[in-house]
């Protein structure tokens, strides 16, 4: 019995999990069918969920509510995976705009899909909501210093030709940095810099890439070692418009580490839905790049179940 509780325990995940063992749960009520008492054991061996009342093991709130939470993770999975992607960008943006913190999947909307896609995915917002997705950006994040940002992050269409001119690239880089220096320690200046805002949400990502490059040259640092210092948002939106498969693969890290928060845990999912079809060839690259190790053999140790084989599928080498 006592192989029969770990291997219960241990499929439903524990607080650190991601996903649930469904195999293992479905063979144990087999094995238990009309054994009560094998129940009970199980309940007192797994204080974790489990508290004792008198004659009563009573499951703790907090946890009943994560196992929820990681039930259900296979089944989001698959409602996001077959949503048209336009309806599913929509509904990703309304979701998190009515949320405190509505920055950073806008700006992933925003600055990793294509001028066509970003377009369909404001269609859909249109069609679902009865309001525009700019519209309710400018409303949602009036008080916010990254107002401005978002709203002409979420109107872009960009030419997403190569031509670039060199020139223009070099004068922006400088434009950047005096802006960057100019900032200091002020929190919200930077993001709210008229100059910073009209390069980043007009500019095509080929001219921001050369930019972003120039930067170095200029001021002998990248980009985003200046703006990890000063502003998240904006660390975010350089990262989505000029290298997305590394922001892709910190969200991925962040999801898939002990003790990730319910936020990090769905951004897992929210990427490798979104990504699967596009560049998760580069995702995974870039991840064992930056962290040592292949993507597919950490979600293969860190999630369970249903989900952990979703996401292989979306994620692994072998999935596309």
């Amino acid at each position: 019995m006592g192989d029969e509780v770990q291997q219960l325990t241990r499929a439903f995940s524990g607080l650190g999990g991601l996903g649930v063992d469904e195999a293992t749960m479905v063979s144990v009520l087999a094995q238990w069918r009309k054994q009560p008492e094998k129940r009970s054991g199980f309940r007192k061996g797994f204080p974790g969920f489990f508290t004792s009342h008198g004659e009563i093991d009573r499951s703790r709130e907090e946890f009943m509510l994560h196992l929820a939470a990681e039930f259900a993770r296979f089944k989001n999975l698959m409602v996001l995976w077959a949503m048209h992607p336009w309806e599913r960008d929509a509904r990703l943006a309304h979701h998190v705009l009515h949320q405190a913190h509505p920055a950073a999947i806008v700006v992933e909307v925003a600055c990793t899909r294509s001028a066509d896609e970003l377009l369909g995915a404001r269609r859909a917002y249109q069609a679902l909501f009865h309001h525009s997705l700019e519209e309710d950006v400018a409303y949602r994040a009036r008080e916010k210093p990254y107002c401005n940002l978002l709203v002409g992050l979420v109107s872009a269409y960009r030419y997403e030709g190569p031509r670039v001119n060199e020139d223009v690239a070099r004068a922006e880089a400088k434009a950047l940095g005096a802006a960057v220096k100019s900032a200091g320690g002020v929190s919200g200046k930077l993001v709210a810099d008229d100059e910073v805002v009209r390069i980043l949400t007009t500019r095509s990502k080929a001219h921001l890439v050369e930019t972003f490059k120039y930067y170095k040259e200029i001021h002998g640092r990248r980009i985003e070692e200046d703006l990890a210092r000063k502003d998240d948002t904006l660390l975010e939106t350089v990262l989505c418009l000029a290298a997305p498969a590394k922001y892709f693969s910190q969200v991925m890290e962040a999801g898939l580490r002990d003790g990730a928060d319910s936020h990090d845990k769905d951004a897992l999912t929210r990427v490798a839905v979104t990504r699967s079809d596009a560049d998760m060839d580069d995702i995974r690259a870039a991840y064992q790049e930056q962290f040592g190790a292949k993507l597919e053999d950490v979600v293969a140790a860190k999630a369970h179940g249903h989900y952990r084989d979703a996401l292989l599928s979306l994620v692994g080498a072998g999935g596309n």
